[in-house]
Formats: structure tokens, sequence, C-alpha cells
């Protein structure tokens, strides 16, 4: 028995709602496929596990709505999405489930899953250590194994009677790695026509709706800036014609799939809160941090009593104050970003101060090889 289990090819139904969890999924199928070959792996994400061999049956872009009335303008397309995947989920019948964060979505399919009998993994913990902790008592309910990528967050469960936590190291660590590039300034700019001037960075998120709201106001943050060129980073799944459309009237740039040699690169960025923010601060590049969706003032104060921590940026969560300057709701215009980038830019020992926190913070990280050590994990006990 034990050697048909080990010849047997595993079948393996992932979904990722966004562009942060299709890069680090896409990393835990390549590396899967490295270690189990004859793996068959399907699911919802994007591009990048496609790429990495899987197939896709919906791309996260048709998923991701984001915020109360985007969601409620949704329902039927987000229903359509619920129903398609519980039958591709019963057509394929897979050995596990492995869900990467996107709670609103995953958690419901985790509870199809197990009707049905379906194992259930979760790579990327939802973040219910900053808010919504009920969610606590289903994922006890639901998930077999969760696998994160954290350490406070394997306390964080204990506290809650949940033990079925494995913490493999950030997978963030493996994606800079992977992606770094090796060439200098100039070549970067003549390669993608820039010019010879130091780069200010804006990165406005993955998502439709925080694009249109972030990246009006990052634009009229350094128009007046005449000492960098602006290079906005699009995100892979929106239009080109959206970015065409909102920087019209500025002297910017607009590259596709360079954000990370873009960040590499720039003196300082203008971020959406997210994964990004970690990735930043991993390739040293000092940033402010910026969130805005509907409800501006009245949504922050509900906030301060809704979450369960300080900060939103995760550079500020693991290292436990404010290292890099945060804008929330309305707080978050364009007067504040200039005024954060100025002091970026001029002052050096703030500048310094920033980047000496970047360095005790992959101090805290486990290093590269989290993909891989997830994979080893993963296959090690669906075989057992």
């Amino acid at each position: 028995m034990e050697v048909f289990l080990h010849k047997r090819y595993m079948k393996y139904f992932f979904i990722a709602g966004e562009a942060s969890g299709d890069l680090h999924a896409s990393n835990l199928v390549r590396e899967l496929v490295k270690s189990d070959p004859d793996a068959d792996v399907r699911g919802f994400g994007g591009d990048l596990m496609e790429q990495a061999g899987m197939k896709l049956y919906k791309h996260y872009r048709e998923m991701a709505f984001m915020g109360f009335i985007p969601v409620l303008m949704h329902l039927r397309t987000i229903q359509r999405n619920f129903r398609l995947c519980e039958d591709r989920l019963l057509e394929f019948n897979p050995d596990v489930l492995i869900l990467v964060d996107y709670p609103g979505f995953n958690l419901r399919i985790a509870e199809f899953a197990k009707l049905v009998g379906i194992r259930v993994y979760y790579y990327i913990s939802p973040k219910v250590w900053a808010w919504k902790s009920g969610r606590v008592k289903k994922i006890r309910e639901l998930v077999d194994e969760m696998f994160t990528i954290f350490p406070f967050e394997t306390e964080f469960y204990a506290k809650h009677d949940y033990h079925n936590v494995n913490f493999i190291g950030n997978p963030v660590m493996d994606a800079v790695e992977g992606r770094k590039v090796d060439k200098t300034f100039k070549q970067f700019c003549d390669e993608n026509n820039l010019s010879d001037k130091p780069i200010l960075a804006l990165v406005p998120g993955s998502r439709m709706q925080e694009i249109k709201s972030l990246l009006p106001r990052m634009l009229k943050a350094v128009n007046s800036i005449t000492s960098h060129q602006v290079v906005v980073t699009a995100a892979p799944g929106i239009p080109d014609h959206v970015y065409i459309g909102l920087v019209s009237g500025y002297h910017v740039n607009v590259l596709r799939d360079k954000t990370y040699e873009v960040l590499q690169m720039a003196d300082a960025a203008v971020l959406a809160s997210g994964t990004v923010t970690l990735e930043t601060a991993v390739l040293g590049c000092p940033q402010v941090v910026c969130y805005r969706m509907a409800g501006g003032a009245l949504f922050f104060a509900i906030g301060k009593f809704v979450l369960n921590i300080k900060w939103v940026s995760l550079v500020n969560i693991i290292l436990q104050r404010t290292a890099v300057k945060e804008l929330l709701q309305h707080h978050c215009n364009a007067g504040n970003i200039k005024k954060e980038l100025n002091r970026i830019l001029d002052d050096a020992a703030y500048r310094q101060r920033i980047k000496d926190s970047y360095q005790e913070l992959n101090e805290k990280l486990s290093g590269p090889g989290a993909s891989e050590r997830a994979a080893q994990l993963i296959i090690e006990k669906l075989r057992s």
C-alpha cells in the first residue's frame, strides 16, 4: 500500500483570488510539480499559476471585488463563481484543496469541500489576527492543515485552540530573490526608455477599485517633484487603457511586469497597502503606504474599534512599531503623500532609519525556501 501511495499521482486544486496570491501560489505550484512530477494541478488563480503548471479554470481578475458596495454590485457574478468552483471540485475530486488567503471566497468553498469529503489545506493564513478573529472557529472546523508565513501566527492560533499550524517561512523572500535583476541603473533606464533621473515608484495596487482610488492622489502628490522621474507599475490583469486614462496629463512612465525591477531601482515608492509593502522592504526601497476605500473618515473611526492591530502594513505589524509611514482613509491625500516623500528624499537620517528597520525585518524572516518547504510538507502530510 505504501508503494502504491508513492507512485500514484496526486491531484491538487488551488484557489487564489488576487495578484499576490497568484505570485506566491505559483511558486508553490512550481515546487509541487518539481517534487511530484506527475501531479495534476488545477484551480482558480492567475497567469503565473498557469505558467507554473496549473490548469486555470477562472482568472482572479474576475473574482477580486473589494469593499461593501462593489461586492453588492457584483453579487450575481460572485454567486456564479461559487457555483463554478463547486462544480469543478466535484468533477476533479482532488486529493487536497489548497486555499491561498482570500478568506471571503475561500472559507465558503472550504465548507463545501468538507461537506463532500475533500481535504482542505490553507497556504497563507487569512489575517484573522488583524480583524474578524471570529473566523478562527470556522478555520478550526474546516481546515485540516494551516501553513503560515509569519511566526506570530502560530502563537495566535494556539491561543484560539487551533494547533494544526505549520510555519514555513515567508514566500516573499523567494519571490524577491527570484526576481532581483543584475543590471545597472543605466541599463534598466535604457531598456525601458527612461531618462537618467532617479526614480520615484508609484504602485497603486492590483485591484481596479484601489487603483482608481489611489493613483490620482499619488499622481497629484508627485506632480511638482522635478528631481525625479515617476514610474507607475501596472498590475497583472488590469488593461492598459485604465492606466492611460488615469495618467493622462501627467509626465510619467507606465511599466508592466516590472514592479520588482522598478522598486529595486527606485529612491522611494508610494504603495497601496498589501504584500508589496513587505516586498519593497526586502528590496530596500523606502516607502509610503496608502490605503483608502469608500467611507473615508467614518470607516477610519469604525476601523479603530474593529481592527485588532495598530498598523496595516506588514512591515510595521512584524516589527510592532511604525517603521514606515501609513496614510489611511481620509489621511491618504496628495498633500500628506508629498510631505512624507519629501522627508524621505531630503532627510538622510530619516531615510537611514527606514533602511535600518528593513535590516531588522529581514532578520525576523526565515530566508528563501518557504515554497519548497511548504511543498515538501504538503506532500509528506498527504502521503502519510
